[in-house]
């Protein structure tokens, strides 16, 4: 006999722009947004019966004319107003999660100042987040960012592995040091300054990651999300993921000439892969 284990479904890719028309400026948003519903659903799968479903296209109506009178400054708190919304008018939906991702757009500087309404897209980073909320529950807010990518040139080695016969990678006290830094962090609250938190999270991890003596991606790696942790209360818990972008040195004896660590070729196939998550004790 079978029965209907875990399920749920909801709305994918379903891409947004905002614009925020101030007096004195405008605030520009590009968002893609996935929302997924847990609930009595049963009989939809195993008789067809359709009458406790919201249809997924009624879920991408829902995002835009929400975000038509959204007072939200933040994707986090979109999040929670949509899915406020669609637990209040969907008694059968016992949990609902909203997924966003923002690409990163920022005032296009000219004369000196931000102009007020052009806008320059900045790199191909992300910030990201994951909105949670049961019926009669609280919300779960993890945000993030991802692709950020970063390189330093100085600072750092990687010495003391092991080597044995199939070991070709010399030791090193100075490498290049580059990665695409993924990171998810945690709040233990669902009230919190979510825009400057950002910020200011992201300020930490990268100030961490330029300063640190590193002896390794994972030592540095640990340094980060323990600074994230030092510095910003609300934060509970962060995972980071850092895939090492290879600098590989090139040997140009062969052509009569030395190489001080100047020369490379950039190679991201294949790479070292690197993740941990960092919690507070107690």
């Amino acid at each position: 006999m079978m029965a209907l284990a875990e399920n749920r479904y909801g709305k994918s890719r379903i891409r947004l722009v905002r614009v925020k028309r101030h007096p004195e400026r405008h605030d520009f948003a590009e968002w893609m947004l996935e929302i997924l519903l847990r609930g009595d659903f049963e009989r939809c799968f195993t008789d067809g019966d359709n009458s406790k479903i919201l249809a997924t296209d009624t879920m991408k109506n829902t995002v835009y004319s929400l975000a038509r009178d959204s007072s939200a400054a933040s994707m986090e708190e979109f999040g929670k107003e949509l899915i406020d919304f669609l637990l209040r008018r969907n008694p059968q939906v016992s949990q609902a999660e909203v997924s966003i991702s923002e690409k990163a757009w920022e005032h296009l500087v000219t004369g000196g100042k931000p102009h007020p309404t052009t806008f320059v897209q900045t790199s191909s980073e992300r910030g990201t987040t994951r909105v949670t909320r049961s019926q009669g529950g609280k919300f779960s807010v993890t945000s993030g960012l991802e692709n950020l990518v970063i390189m330093k040139t100085a600072g750092s080695g990687f010495e003391g592995y092991i080597q044995d016969a199939l070991t070709t990678l010399p030791p090193t006290a100075d490498r290049l040091f580059g990665t695409a830094l993924r990171a998810g962090w945690k709040y233990s609250a669902d009230r919190v300054a979510f825009v400057p938190s950002r910020a200011k999270i992201r300020g930490v991890l990268l100030a961490v990651f330029a300063g640190h003596e590193s002896k390794s991606v994972q030592h540095t790696l640990y340094a980060m999300g323990e600074a994230v942790l030092e510095s910003v209360a609300e934060v509970e818990e962060i995972e980071l993921t850092m895939p090492n972008l290879h600098c590989l040195l090139v040997d140009l004896s062969r052509f009569g000439q030395d190489n001080p660590n100047e020369i490379f070729v950039p190679t991201d196939e294949p790479h070292g892969y690197i993740e941990a998550r960092i919690r507070r004790n107690g």
